[in-house]
C-alpha cells in the first residue's frame, strides 16, 4: 500500500513538471518507422570526438547518400564526361558541397523535434498548401523511382545480352525491392548494413572501371578545382545545369530528416541534441565524401575513353570486337551521345566483355539501393502529410503502386534504346519539385518556436536564402531550356499556365519562409501571434 501511494506520489510530480521546449516541440522523440532504435554509448570523459559515438551515430547519412548514386545521376556524369570531359567536374563538387549543408538543416530539424519534414508541415501548414505540397513531392518521389526502377531493368538486361527485356526487369525489381525492405525486421544494423555493402559494390565497380581507364590525375584535378568550362557550348552548359539538378533531389530532404529518427536521444538535453547534431553532420561528411568519389569515377570514365568521339569511331570499333548492338551507334560523324544503357555497350566495345557486365553490376546496385530508400522517403511523405497510420504492409504496398504503375507502363512501350527522352523529362520534373522540400526545410528550421536553441541564426538564414534561390533559379532555366525543345504551340499554352500556377504557389511558400526568416514586414495580413511564431495555423500536437 505505501509503495502504490509512493509511485501515485511520484507520477503526480512527473506530470507537475514542465516539459522543456526540446521535449515540447518533438511530440514524441522515441517514434520512427523503424521498429528499434540504435542506443548512443554514454562517455563520461569529457572528450570533444569518439569514433564509439560515431559508429553509433553511421547508418542514416549513407543510407541519404544513396539518392547521389541512384542512376539518374550516374547517367549524368557519364554525359558530363562525354560532353565536356573533366571541365564540368567543379560543379558536382560544388552540387554535393551544397548538397550536405542543406542536408545538415534535414538532420537537424529531425534530430531537434523528433519529427521529419512531412509531419512538420503537416502541423504546420495549413490543409489546401499542405496537399498541394504532398502532391508535388511525390510527384518528385514518382519521377525518381521510375529512373531508379527503369536502371536497374537495364542492368538485368545488361546482364542477360538482352535476354531480360525492360518490362521483365522492372517485374523482377519490385518484387526484390518487397523482400530487401523488410529486411529491417532482422534489426535496423543489419539494414544499414546491407545498404552499405550496396555502397561498397558500387565503389568498387566504378572504380574497377576508373582503374582500366586510368584517366589523366592532372586534368581531373584541374577540372575538380579550377572553376572554368573553356569552349563549352550551350550542350556543356545544360548539362551542367543538369548535373546540379541531378545531386539536390527534394524527396531526400524529407529522407533525411526521418533517417535520424532512428537513434535513442534525448531531446530534453540540449547537451545530447547538440552532441546528436554534430555526428550527424560529421556522418553526411563521409557519406557524401565517398558518393563524390563514385561520381568522379564514372565521369573520369567517360572524360577519358569518350569524350570527343563520334558515332563512327564507336561504330567501327564494336563492329571489330564484336560487340553487343553495335547498330545502337549510327554511321555518321556527329558527336557520340550516350546514356546508362549506351555506357555499358561502349564499355564493352572498347574494354571488353568484362568491363560490360561489372557495368551492370554497379548499376543494378545503384538501382536497387536508391528503389529502396526511395519506398522509405515515399512511406515517410505520406505518412506524415496525410497522417496515416495504416498497416507496414498497406503502406509498402500503397506506396510501391503509386510508383511503379507509371514505370511498368513505361517499360512496357518503351525499348531500352530509346528512354533518354523520358530520362530528360524526369529530370526536368524532379527539378521543378526542389523548391518544395528547399524552402519548407529553410522555413522551419529558422523557427524558435520549433528549434529553440538551435533555429538557424543570421548567417545560416542569409546563405540558406541564398542558396535555395539560387539552386531554384539553376532549375528553373533547365525547365526553360527543356519546354523551349517541344516546338508545339499547344505544349507552350499548357506550360504557360501550369508555370503561372506553379510560381503562385512557390511564392506563397517563400512569403512564409521570408517571414520566418524575420522580415515581418511583409506579414500584411497580421496574422503573427508573436515574434517566434510566422503566420503559420497553429495545431495541436503532432500525434505520434
Amino acid at each position: 500500500m505505501a509503495q502504490e501511494k509512493a509511485d501515485e506520489s511520484e507520477a503526480a510530480q512527473t506530470q507537475q513538471q514542465p516539459p522543456s521546449p526540446l521535449a515540447q516541440s518533438g511530440a514524441d522523440g522515441s517514434s520512427t518507422y523503424f521498429n528499434q532504435q540504435v542506443p548512443i554509448p554514454q562517455d563520461d570523459r569529457q572528450v570533444w570526438f569518439s569514433f564509439r559515438k560515431l559508429w553509433a551515430f553511421t547508418g542514416p547519412g549513407f543510407l541519404m547518400s544513396i539518392a547521389y548514386l541512384d542512376p539518374g545521376n550516374i547517367e549524368s556524369d557519364l554525359q558530363s564526361g562525354a560532353k565536356a570531359g573533366f571541365k564540368l567536374l567543379w560543379v558536382l563538387l560544388g552540387s554535393t558541397v551544397i548538397g550536405l549543408l542543406l542536408q545538415r538543416l534535414a538532420a537537424r530539424l529531425g534530430v531537434v523535434t523528433g519529427m521529419h519534414l512531412a509531419e512538420v508541415c503537416h502541423q504546420q501548414y495549413h490543409a489546401v498548401p499542405r496537399i498541394i505540397l504532398w502532391l508535388m513531392v511525390e510527384l518528385a518521389i514518382i519521377g525518381s523511382d521510375m529512373q531508379e526502377v527503369i536502371g536497374c531493368a537495364i542492368a538485368f538486361n545488361l546482364l542477360s545480352s538482352g535476354r531480360i527485356p525492360l518490362w521483365g526487369g522492372v517485374l523482377i525489381t519490385i518484387i526484390d525491392t518487397f523482400v530487401f525492405l523488410f529486411l529491417d525486421n532482422y534489426g535496423l544494423r543489419k539494414l544499414e548494413t546491407f545498404f552499405g555493402l550496396l555502397i561498397t559494390i558500387m565503389a568498387v565497380t566504378f572504380g574497377y572501371e576508373y582503374v582500366m581507364v586510368r584517366p589523366d590525375q592532372g586534368e581531373l584535378l584541374k577540372g575538380m578545382f579550377v572553376p572554368r568550362c573553356q569552349g563549352c557550348g550551350p550542350s556543356q552548359m545544360e548539362q551542367a545545369v543538369g548535373i546540379v539538378g541531378a545531386v539536390i533531389m527534394p524527396h531526400n530532404i524529407y529522407l533525411h530528416s526521418a533517417l535520424v529518427k532512428s537513434r535513442q536521444i534525448d531531446r530534453s538535453s540540449a547537451k545530447e541534441v547538440k552532441e546528436a547534431n554534430k555526428y550527424f553532420f560529421i556522418e553526411s561528411t563521409i557519406a557524401l565524401f565517398v558518393s563524390f568519389l563514385i561520381n568522379v569515377f564514372v565521369v573520369a570514365v567517360f572524360a577519358e575513353a569518350f569524350y570527343g568521339r563520334t558515332n563512327m569511331e564507336v561504330h567501327d570499333v564494336c563492329n571489330a570486337t564484336h560487340g553487343l548492338h553495335a547498330d545502337l551507334f549510327p554511321f555518321n560523324n556527329e558527336t557520340l551521345q550516350v546514356d546508362i544503357y549506351k555506357g555499358g555497350v561502349v564499355l564493352g566495345c572498347f574494354f571488353g566483355p568484362a568491363a560490360l557486365y561489372i557495368w551492370a553490376v554497379g548499376i543494378l546496385a545503384a538501382g536497387q539501393s536508391s528503389t529502396m530508400t526511395g519506398t522509405y522517403s515515399g512511406q515517410f511523405v505520406m505518412e506524415g502529410f496525410l497522417n496515416l497510420r495504416w498497416s507496414r504492409f498497406s503502406r509498402v504496398l500503397l506506396t510501391r503502386s503509386i510508383a511503379i504503375t507509371p514505370t511498368l507502363l513505361v517499360a512496357i512501350f518503351q525499348d531500352v534504346t530509346h528512354l533518354t527522352g523520358m530520362n530528360d523529362f524526369l529530370n526536368v520534373l524532379q527539378s521543378m519539385q526542389l523548391p518544395f522540400a528547399l524552402i519548407p526545410i529553410l522555413t522551419f528550421t529558422s523557427l524558435s518556436s520549433l528549434m529553440s536553441e538551435f533555429a538557424n541564426g543570421l548567417f545560416w538564414k542569409i546563405w540558406g536564402a541564398v542558396m535555395v534561390l539560387l539552386v531554384c533559379c539553376i532549375n528553373m532555366y533547365f525547365v526553360v531550356i527543356y519546354v523551349a525543345t517541344l516546338n508545339n504551340i499547344w505544349l507552350y499554352v499548357l506550360a504557360a499556365f501550369l508555370s503561372i500556377a506553379y510560381l503562385v504557389f512557390v511564392g506563397y511558400l517563400a512569403w512564409l519562409c521570408l517571414i520566418a526568416l524575420g522580415m515581418s514586414c511583409l506579414d500584411v495580413f497580421g496574422r503573427v501571434q508573436n515574434d517566434t511564431m510566422v503566420l503559420i495555423e497553429q495545431r495541436p500536437e503532432f500525434d505520434t
